[in-house]
């Protein structure tokens, strides 16, 4: 090979390094900085080709896009005194890479920190709240201000935008949660408990109430039956009455044969009375003298 054709070939090659180390291109979804000896001298948002100068600067890459992160689960104490375990979800953006790059250097490093600032952020929101705030309609209302003060710490200094803090769940903590549970036992129990006895309570009113009734309408219903048991003896009394006057004799025969059915009504009755009596004066035999039975 001649020295003609050695040196192209190192032309080309030189040329092919130089515009390999001074062009790079911006991908979509991405941002870069180009640093010169440590020191940012630009930045590029758009997508396209760039170029910097070769050997003595180079590119660091940062996502534009919105970046997730899952923090650790966190044991928090809430206003009235209730212990949760509650885990958040936040989602972050890098609004400006110069304060990004000083203050975070790159992604791990930054949810490393973010991961601690909305943990911090949220014992503190969630330290006001009470068990009752986090399970309502008030909940939006409690992430939305994680979000912002998490933002107010972040934003400024580090060049990071937090845009949106989730809570995904909020449990009692393992040592408690049976505990919990046995309250809510209790506490059901007790309100059966209330239940049965106001029932015990209205069903002996009910009971009272009916007795009470029934001894009214048993009142009544003997004074009724002495009204009439008295009004049918005085007009019994009438009629016998009447009858003794219309004829005696037979009044009087009458009334003894029922003395006679009401005294001797017995299987085994024996009497023992004088025989000259009144008493015995219809069972006498044509001599005067009373007749056997």
């Amino acid at each position: 090979m001649s020295k003609s054709h050695t040196f192209i070939i190192f032309v080309l090659l030189l040329g092919f390094l130089l515009i390999n180390q001074s062009a790079f291109i911006v991908r979509q979804g991405d941002q870069t900085m180009v640093l010169q000896f440590g020191k940012p001298v630009a930045q590029y948002t758009e997508p396209g080709l760039k170029f910097k100068t070769p050997f003595t600067q180079q590119v660091k890459v940062f996502p534009q896009k919105i970046q997730s992160i899952d923090p650790e689960p966190e044991e928090v104490i809430l206003s009235d005194q209730k212990r949760l375990v509650v885990d958040t979800f936040a989602r972050y953006r890098i609004h400006n890479m110069l304060k990004f790059n000083n203050s975070l250097s790159n992604t791990q490093q930054a949810e490393a920190q973010l991961d601690n600032i909305i943990n911090s952020t949220a014992r503190a929101v969630l330290g006001t709240v009470t068990l009752e705030d986090l399970l309502s309609a008030k909940r939006d209302e409690i992430m939305g201000k994680i979000r912002d003060e998490a933002n107010d710490a972040v934003k400024e200094d580090k060049g990071v935008e937090i845009v949106d803090v989730r809570i995904i769940r909020a449990d009692l903590p393992d040592q408690t949660l049976e505990a919990v549970y046995k309250s809510m036992i209790a506490a059901r129990q007790q309100e059966a408990a209330k239940y049965r006895g106001e029932g015990a309570g209205n069903a002996q009113a009910t009971k009272s109430d009916a007795d009470k009734q029934r001894t009214i309408i048993m009142a009544d219903a003997n004074k009724q039956a002495q009204i009439l048991r008295g009004e049918g003896e005085a007009e019994a009394t009438k009629i016998y009455a009447e009858a003794f006057k219309k004829d005696p004799d037979f009044y009087a025969f009458y009334r003894t044969m029922q003395a006679y059915r009401e005294s001797l009504s017995g299987d085994n009755t024996t009497m023992i009375l004088a025989p000259e009596g009144d008493f015995f004066k219809y069972f006498k035999d044509a001599d005067g003298m009373p007749g056997r039975q």
